[in-house]
């Protein structure tokens, strides 16, 4: 069964980040029969008997990172079953991408469902440069826009709004990512 954790803030090769070679053998140590970076940020595509055995798996690599290299941030674990249902629900199909900078995925922390209210969405930021417009309680969908040289930011605004870590990836990254492994 194939699974994707999202870390957040993790650029590969930076400081206190892994390299791509370190990023799979840490989930290959875990137990993973297969592991693949995907992109450099910070998505890994790994096979796991189950769910629970992809959770101490993540665990056992994010470990290992943290001693290797320093890595202290977050992972957001979610099977590509999941992921598959997300998609074919098509979150932005009412979205006319043409009028947007990008759409995006936040993964959120398993605390954020009873954080936030989803009876008040969508949620704008102050500049106007991010909508966020619907909620799974796990997942939070979005639209950013770009107000001179700067983009809206989902991630920034939900662990603002939440006091809880997230990481969040272009709508168009999850669906590449079926593709290649789905």
């Amino acid at each position: 069964m194939k699974h994707a954790a999202f870390f957040r803030n993790l650029n590969l090769g930076r400081p206190q980040c892994p390299t791509k070679a370190q990023f799979e053998a840490a989930f290959v140590d875990a137990g993973a029969s297969s592991a693949a970076s995907f992109l450099t940020n910070g998505t890994m595509v790994f096979d796991a008997g189950s769910t629970a055995a992809a959770r101490k798996m993540l665990a056992a690599a994010c470990e290992a990172m943290k001693a290797s290299c320093g890595l202290v941030e977050p992972a957001f674990l979610r099977s590509l079953r999941q992921l598959s249902g997300l998609a074919q629900e098509q979150p932005f199909a009412e979205v006319d991408e043409q009028q947007v900078y990008a759409c995006c995925i936040t993964f959120l922390h398993p605390k954020a469902k009873a954080k936030l209210d989803t009876g008040t969405l969508p949620i704008e930021s102050a500049r106007g440069d991010c909508s966020i417009f619907a909620c799974t309680g796990a997942e939070a969908f979005s639209t950013v826009q770009k107000n001179g040289n700067t983009v809206g930011s989902p991630n920034a605004m939900l662990e603002k709004l939440l006091r809880l870590p997230a990481t969040s990836r272009n709508w168009n990254t999850v669906l590449r990512l079926l593709d290649k492994h789905g």
